[in-house]
């Protein structure tokens, strides 16, 4: 399929893009001056962001009590037999659905006036996704004491990992389900299910199994009966609400073109683990148990600074999808370019305040923990540029390039593991957060040219230069304050000077006028929804 450039669908005030300012015909966030249909995609996107944002936050704010409650109650050994054992279980989660996931993104929104054939792709993707889960399940409980030999060898691993190979296949069904509000367009019900109603029953099964005073072994056993209890309710209730009722009625004729998308998604999930996932397997393999505890810890910490790229990355998929096939691809680079923009803008704050405090919140969790300071700090620049490029990955798959990106993500596994096991041997934790760095790195800076060399799309110009001046000046703030403050005020009070400095700098060196016109209609939309809600 031949995707040329629409001229006048993706221009608009064109001199603006080159020099990163605002232009004065559109300060004022002028609608006409932008394309209806792309903004209908910001809209949306945005939109979705917002809403995810705060589901995502919710659910790092969950994670982390989770893993603090666990920290204090198991104590740093049998933690991190839990970590090591829940690592791997949520590596194995990568896997279940087979690339079900992003084949029903795909596909949903191109079948839309289509119910048929959307419920037999659902009915493929929940029965991909049972079909693997029961064979993760038999692997891992034949498997867990080879691999408790082969690296904590602590008793209590090889029954927490077996009940956890059981987890696996329930979380692939919750995702499956929330997939399916996604590519609805439906922000509201995958945020529920995934981020929310997914780590809370985590938390309570956690912290009520440490309660009856259970072992780690109870605590896992827990958690999965939890989730399951969960899957049971997630297919019926998404199967409701979205409209989309799985069925295995047709499905052998959508079967070829499902699995064409999602076998090679799924050898790419696959490489992707060891790509930039292996971390976590050489630690619990090359080093302790407490070890294994502490990165744990680091990239829980980590998850935060994610949230920016998760929440614009909510309904981008669908978006870009049915963009692609109505062939707008000026269109889809000109989101593609202000979204990406918007990422950065909202991830720089994140990793100051980390990278200046991280110290401070990783003594939160415990004193043992603040030996991860210098890997959460190294592990910030692969975010930083995972960021930095915006979904690279999704828009691969949604216009088609997921063999390329199968091979890429491959290519670079197998270098990935090699370099992380000599920085391990060398650097212990450090060299685990730089492997993963460097991989992170190295996979998205290759998407970025290969999105460009497929479809053309591009998405920097010189407004990517103000986030980025914007966050020196918030650094700067920071360590004024932790020279005068310590311990957790310092963290408060220098996150709250920083990010006032950031938006003051935002604001006098200019913000895009696409980045404008999004946050205006927003806080427009909103205002008038509160409005309504009081009124009544």
């Amino acid at each position: 399929m031949g995707h040329e450039r629409d001229e006048d669908a993706g221009k608009f005030d064109d001199d603006s893009r080159e020099s990163g300012g605002p232009s004065e015909d559109v300060v004022d966030c002028d609608r006409d001056a932008i394309p209806e249909d792309e903004r209908e995609a910001l809209e949306t996107i945005a939109h979705g962001a917002v809403l995810t944002s705060g589901g995502v936050a919710a659910q790092r704010a969950l994670i982390a009590a989770t893993e603090f409650a666990l920290t204090r109650g198991l104590g740093p050994t049998a933690y991190g037999v839990y970590a090591l054992a829940w690592r791997i279980a949520q590596l194995c989660s990568r896997l279940v659905t087979f690339g079900s996931v992003p084949a029903i993104q795909r596909y949903l929104p191109e079948y839309a006036a289509d119910p048929d054939r959307q419920g037999a792709i659902a009915g493929l993707a929940y029965a991909t996704t049972i079909g693997f889960g029961v064979a993760i399940a038999v692997a891992v409980w034949f498997a867990a004491p080879a691999i408790n030999a082969r690296t904590v060898t602590e008793p209590a691993f090889a029954g927490t990992m077996r009940a956890f190979g059981g987890l696996v296949g329930l979380l692939g069904v919750v995702m499956v389900a929330s997939a399916l509000f996604r590519a609805v367009g439906s922000a509201r019900g995958e945020i529920l299910f995934n981020k929310l109603l997914r780590p809370g029953v985590r938390l309570v099964a956690a912290v009520g199994a440490l309660g009856l005073g259970y072992s780690v072994v109870g605590v896992a056993g827990a958690i999965v009966a939890a989730t399951a209890v969960l899957a049971a309710a997630a297919v019926p209730l998404s199967a409701s609400v979205t409209g989309v009722r799985p069925t295995l009625r047709g499905a052998r004729a959508e079967a070829r073109r499902f699995y064409d998308h999602a076998a090679p998604v799924a050898m790419s999930s696959l490489g992707k683990v060891f790509q930039n996932r292996v971390d976590v397997l050489l630690v619990g393999a090359l080093l302790t148990a407490t070890a294994a505890g502490v990165y744990n810890v680091v990239l829980v910490v980590i998850a935060v600074s994610w949230i920016p790229l998760l929440s614009f990355n909510q309904l981008l998929p669908p978006v870009a999808s049915e963009l692609y096939a109505n062939d707008r691809t000026a269109t889809l680079n000109a989101v593609y370019g202000s979204v990406t923009r918007q990422i950065v803008t909202a991830v720089v704050p994140i990793l100051a305040v980390l990278a200046v405090y991280g110290r401070e919140v990783l003594s939160l969790f415990g004193a043992a923990y603040v030996d991860g300071y210098l890997p959460l700090v190294v592990y910030l620049g692969g975010v930083f540029v995972g960021s930095a490029v915006g979904a690279t990955g999704w828009l691969l798959m949604m216009t088609d390039h997921q063999y390329a990106r199968m091979a890429l993500d491959w290519l670079l596994a197998v270098l990935n593991v090699g370099l992380t096991y000599v920085f391990v041997v060398r650097y212990g934790l450090v060299g685990a957060a730089l492997g993963t760095s460097l991989a992170i790195a190295v996979q998205n800076g290759v998407q970025v040219v290969l999105l460009r060399h497929f479809e053309g799309l591009w998405p920097y110009d010189r407004s990517f230069l103000t986030p980025l001046a914007a966050g020196g000046v918030a650094v700067a703030a920071m360590y004024a304050v932790r020279a005068l403050l310590t311990g957790l005020p310092a963290v408060l009070a220098g996150s709250a000077v920083g990010l006032a400095a950031y938006a003051a700098s935002l604001r006098l060196l200019g913000v895009d006028p696409r980045d404008r016109f999004v946050a205006e209609q927003l806080a427009s939309r909103y205002r008038a929804a509160l409005a309504e809600r009081f009124d009544r």
